[in-house]
Order: C-alpha cells, then structure tokens, then sequence
C-alpha cells in the first residue's frame, strides 16, 4: 500500500465530510486552562497562522510526539529509532513468493514490484536522541554495519539475495514503546487530549482499527472493543517520564519483537524501578520477581538460591559488557515452553501450601487509594456498582462500569473511620472509603475514578497512597493461629467475619486487617505503613514456622484463583464485557434504585438477554491450557479461552471462556449443561467437562473458616 497515496484518500474522504485540512502550518502550543474544580482541558491549538478554538486534540506526530505533548504538559512514552529496510533489484521468478518472516533471523522479505523489501528489527538498533522539528519528511543514510545483520538473515533464507543488487534504502525515524504497543487514548495529564501515536513501525497495518475506536473513545468517552493493551492509561505516571526505562523497555521491546513469544517470560530491560519495602527481604529468601508497569512482584520462590536482578545490559551491544552467569535470566529461560513449565511442581508446592497449611503472599503493588471529600459517599455510589452504604468496618468487592455495562475495574472497597494522619490510618471528614485495586490495572482503576468525579462534578478527592504501603496476605486453613499468636484482637468468626476490616495491633504496629482472600481460603491481608512492613512481615514468618506457613508468589495466586473461579480482570473481564455475562450480578445493585454508571446498559441487557456466559471448563488429560484455545460444543466452535492454569488440589487443568449460541441466540444455563464440550489446542481437542458452579469448594465453606 501506498503511504502518501492512503494519507490522501483519507483527507479527501474527511473534506467531503466537512473537515478542513490545513498544511504547512506549524503547532506552536497547546492551550491548556484549569476549571473550577483543578481540572486541567484543552482549549485550543496555537499554529503560525491563529488559534484553532477547541476542546479536543489528537497527537498523532510519530517520533515528534512527545514534543507536542510536552506543549501540554502531557508524557508520551516513546523512543525514535532509525528504523530501515531495502529494496532489490529485480529477482527471477518470485512473483508468486508470499511474504516472509524469519523470526530466528529476525527478517522480514515481501514482494515490491518485481524486488523484495528486506528489513528486520537489529539488536543494536540506532537510537535517535534529539528529534529534530525541522527533520519531518526527511531520510537518513543507512548504516550498513548495523543493517548487515538483515542482508545475512535474508541470504540463509533465499539464497539469491547473495548475488542480487539494491536498488534503493529507506531509513526513517520511527517511534517505539516500552512494550512494542501504540499509545492511544485520553492522556491522564489533561482532558481533552488525546493519544494516537507509537505504533512502532505498525501504523499502517493498524491505522484502520485505531481511527475507529479513537473516534468512538472521543465522541462517546471509551472505545467499543477492549484497547486496554494501547490505553495510555495502562502506565503509571511514574514510568511516563522515566527516560532510563523508556529507552531500556523500547530497545528490548524492539530487540525481542520477532522472538517467540512464551507465557511466563518476563523483561530484562530497567528493573528495580519500583519496590516495594518487602523487595529485598523477599529477593533473598529466594524471590523469582515479575515485573508489572514498574513494579516488582513475587512470581515463585526458588528455594535453592537467590536471583537478584542486575542492571540491563542492551545485549551487549553499545559498548556495555553483556551480564555473564545470570541465575535470573537462567530460570526463565528454563521456562520458555508452551507446556507445563520446569518449575511447574515448585509452583504446586506453594499452592498446596496454601490450600494445607498457610501461605504468604506480598501483594504490596496493588493501587492503594482514598476517597473522601464532602461528595465522597455520592461518587461511590455512581462509580461503584456494588452497594456503598455499609457500615464503616465492611468491605466491600465490586466493579466499576463503563455506559454500556463493561468492566472497566474490579476491586475491594472499605468504609474506613477517620484516622490518625498515618497512610494506613488517614484523617477526613464525613465518609471515607479505602479502594484498592490490583498493581497491574491501579492506573487504569485511578483514572477510570477521576474521569467519573470529574464528568459528574463531585466535590471530593482520591489520594494515592500506592508507594507509601506495603500489603500481605496470609492464607489457608492455619492462617487464624498464626495471626492469633500476634494480636489481641480476637479472630473468630464472630467477631470478625468474612469481608469486614479493623485496625488491630501485630505486635507494637497498627496495621489494617482485611479478612478477604483472593485465592479461596481462610486469610487476612495486612496493610500497612512502609516503615513497618519488615517487622510485622518477620513476625508473621515466625509465628507460622511451627505451622508450615511459606512464602507464595503471583504464579501460585493466579492457579489458586483460578480453580476457585475467581475473576482477573482484562482477562475474565473486560471492559467489553458485562458483569452479567461474566458471572458477577451479584456485585451490581440492581434490587436498589440507586443509580451508578452502567445501570441502564445492564438493565437493558438482562430485559434482553445473555448472548454469552464465561463458563469454566476442565480436562482430565494432563495438558497444559494457556489461553486463546478454542472452545467445542456439540463440534461446533462457541468460543475461545480466555484465562487457563493447572489447579493443583484438583489435579486437574481448568479454563475460562465465553460461549456464544452458534445461531446468535440468548445463551441460557439450559444451554450451557446440555452440551458436549472439547477444547481445541494446536489442533487437538481434548474432551472437556463444563462446570456450572466452581469446581473446588463451591459452597465457599473455606473462606468462611468451615474445613
């Protein structure tokens, strides 16, 4: 396809439309004014030639992105390379020759014209540091040393390369992100400002579907696919405008971009940026750390030895000596498989700890935020689809929803008493309410919130505390003993049941108890200040020696989740599905008259009917599921897996999809147990059992402390 050729069929296509396109005029500001409620909106655009009157703008100048957004006082996390490929003189008979990608060469070959176009992503790509406004339109020459690396992938492929000459080179700037995704979407910085950049040498192959679900994210305030994966919002702000992880997360991303992909793989590239106060307690107890947006999370322990991540070293390339006998990037490449892993059994034992004795989880990434402010108690009940109105003392899980009905976060609410000042114990008036919603989606829960307080008006705040707390859970049948042995407070069901919360005393440290459990068990989550994390961390470690209590990661919790049916979002749930659909009714509070953000869209959809039901599904033939299988029912195609993982206390692998009726008609629970189901994966089916309910504890006799 024609670039300059395309870019002009749309411009003609929008003037007839009514728009007016305006070349060589030169962006010389953004207006940007505060409302009355601090609220920073777009007011215009300054050019050479006038103000342009208006309250949207969308970015979309590739590497020169950031400048722009800069005028705004808006990040644009992307990096400009010198991105290049070549064309050949003409070659002999390979008119009919498909498109080719080589991803251990990482090379690309197509047809152009009667030649190929040959190019790839290099290890040591060229970095373009200062993006230079009078540049645009402009070619630099091609370093061959560089490019060489891709004339030798293409010759092993086709062989006649060797002898073929070049007709033409073509090396650009071009814009790269931390995780080789487009940036798209409302900027969190300012309303009104809008995303549509870093495509990462993709901008043709996505324009398409990107203009169309921008259009409908300005026009009706979200898109109507789930774009979470290029939502600006899915980074914090603390990476935004990290220059060090930027570069290091973009130069990884576009060393890696044609490697195999596998499920537990992780970056190297800028880790360390954000611990928790826990990290190096945990790192030498034998933590495998994941890392999320920044944040580092127990994936697994390694009980053998310590990995302690080290500084990225760019491959080797740009001067900077390569790591040598590195035990972290050892164990995960000792998991690139699309079967069960090598650590598979390790992962078990952490679970079966958990589901036997008692487990530990450092969960302190999770979003950790306040809602107060004379509005406080209204904005809950608009924002949160589960009932606010609990006593201070409840806590309460809920969704947060989009107009039409999609998930746009899952989370715990608490109503909480004002407190002394300290992060765990902040000081308000009128009602408050501690929300905290999962790390790798905290960013996308606090906008979602103040986008909401602030198209509503509500007088009242969200502090972020997300830094200044560490969070533990503990987890599992002897959970109360351990816990008991540390405080006076008194545990017992009574006194303190499921979801409910109180300040108690671990030792000479006040913390927040939450009697909650992600995982299926018995269990409190601890949160607590920084500054007292390690000892309460060490006490809970010693109490539980005598009970076998372990330290368990995020690879245990998503097994243990999922075999207790518990719900992911952007993976069971999603902001283009409903709670409806997605099992979770009870979270809404459709028996009120409360109104909140979705209602209508619910009430609508249930008058109407289900068209699709997440259901679960387990196989008795030890394989291992990973997502995106199909789903067979009666050898028909309904759906495909979203979420799948090996439950270890049912010995079993279990999956999570949506089935759909193949004639598009209301799926119903009828439906869902009369058919035979079979879960396709790499073209074998494997016979399935549906289950309706959870296939381990179903009646939730263990959350409620009844073994």
């Amino acid at each position: 396809m024609d670039p300059a050729g395309y870019c002009t069929a749309l411009s003609r296509a929008a003037t007839k439309s009514g728009a007016k396109v305006v070349l060589n005029c030169n962006v010389t500001g953004i207006k940007v004014t505060e409302d009355d409620m601090g609220t920073r909106r777009v007011q215009g655009v300054e050019t050479d030639a006038g103000m342009i009157r208006t309250n949207t703008v969308v970015n979309a100048c590739g590497a020169w992105s950031p400048y722009v957004g800069a005028m705004a006082g808006v990040n644009v996390p992307l990096l400009a390379m010198r991105h290049a490929y070549i064309v050949s003189e003409r070659i002999e008979g390979i008119q009919n020759m498909p498109n080719v990608r080589d991803h251990d060469a990482s090379v690309y070959l197509k047809l152009q014209g009667d030649g190929l176009s040959i190019g790839g992503y290099e290890p040591n790509p060229l970095f373009w540091d200062k993006v230079e406004n009078e540049f645009a339109f402009s070619l630099f020459e091609l370093d061959w040393d560089v490019f060489s690396v891709h004339i030798d992938g293409a010759i092993n492929r086709v062989p006649v390369i060797e002898q073929t000459g070049v007709k033409s080179t073509v090396c650009g700037p071009e814009s790269f992100t931390a995780d080789h995704k487009a940036l798209i979407g409302e900027s969190p910085e300012v309303r009104g400002f809008y995303l549509n950049c870093g495509f990462n040498s993709s901008g043709m192959m996505l324009s398409g579907g990107a203009g169309w679900q921008l259009a409908e994210w300005i026009v009706n305030g979200r898109p109507t696919i789930d774009m979470y994966s290029f939502d600006i919002r899915r980074f914090p702000s603390s990476v935004t405008d990290n220059q060090k992880w930027i570069k290091e997360r973009s130069h990884e991303a576009y060393a890696k971009n044609y490697a195999m992909y596998f499920p537990h793989d992780e970056p190297l590239a800028s880790r360390g940026l954000r611990k928790d106060a826990l990290h190096k307690v945990l790192e030498d107890a034998g933590c495998l750390y994941q890392e999320r947006h920044g944040w580092e999370r127990p994936g697994w322990f390694n009980l053998e030895s310590p990995a302690p991540l080290k500084p990225y070293d760019y491959y080797g390339y740009y001067g900077i000596e390569a790591n040598k006998d590195y035990a972290y990037g050892k164990l995960l490449s000792d998991e690139y498989t699309y079967d069960f892993p090598k650590h598979h059994d390790k992962i078990g034992k952490e679970c079966l700890s958990c589901r036997n004795d008692v487990a530990v989880f450092n969960m302190s990434y999770f979003g950790k935020f306040y809602l107060t402010g004379p509005d406080s108690q209204a904005a809950a009940d608009w924002i949160f689809s589960n009932d606010m109105t609990k006593n201070e003392g409840s806590t309460v899980y809920t969704c947060m929803l989009n107009k039409r009905g999609g998930v746009e976060g899952d989370l715990t609410v608490s109503m909480i008493e004002s407190g002394d000042g300290r992060p765990v114990e902040p000081q308000f008036e009128g009602r408050g309410f501690y929300v905290a919603v999962g790390g790798g989606a905290a960013e996308q829960g606090k906008q979602h919130i103040l986008t909401a307080i602030q198209d509503k008006g509500f007088n009242c705040q969200l502090l972020d505390h997300s830094e200044d707390m560490c969070m533990i859970s503990i987890q599992g049948p002897k959970s109360r003993a351990v816990l008991q042995a540390l405080t006076n407070t008194d545990l017992s069901n009574e006194n303190f049941p499921f979801s409910t919360q109180q300040m108690i005393k671990i030792g000479k440290h006040t913390v927040r108890a939450m009697r909650l459990s992600f995982v299926g068990e018995l269990g409190w989550e601890l949160h607590m200040d920084n500054d007292v994390s390690v000892e309460v961390y060490n006490a809970v470690m010693a109490a539980g020696a005598d009970h076998g209590i372990v330290n368990a990661g995020y690879r245990a919790i998503d097994s243990l989740s999922i075999e207790k049916g518990y719900r992911h979002w952007h993976a069971d749930i999603r902001p283009d599905d409903t709670p409806l659909e997605g099992g979770l009714a009870f979270t809404c509070k459709l028996k009120s008259d409360v109104p909140f953000l979705g209602r209508e869209a619910l009430e609508k959809q249930k008058e109407g009917g289900l068209k699709r039901r997440l259901a679960c599904f387990t196989i008795d033939d030890h394989e291992a599921l990973l997502g995106f299988e199909a789903i067979w029912r009666n050898d028909q195609i309904v759906g495909f897996i979203r979420r799948a993982d090996y439950g270890f206390a049912i010995g079993k692998s279990l999956a999570y999809g949506y089935v759909t009726h193949p004639d598009g008609k209301t799926v119903t629970a009828k439906f869902l147990r009369e058919g035979k189901y079979a879960i396709e994966k790499m073209g074998i089916k494997f016979a399935a059992e549906i289950h309706m309910k959870s296939p381990f504890d179903a009646e939730n006799n263990r959350v409620k402390g009844n073994y």
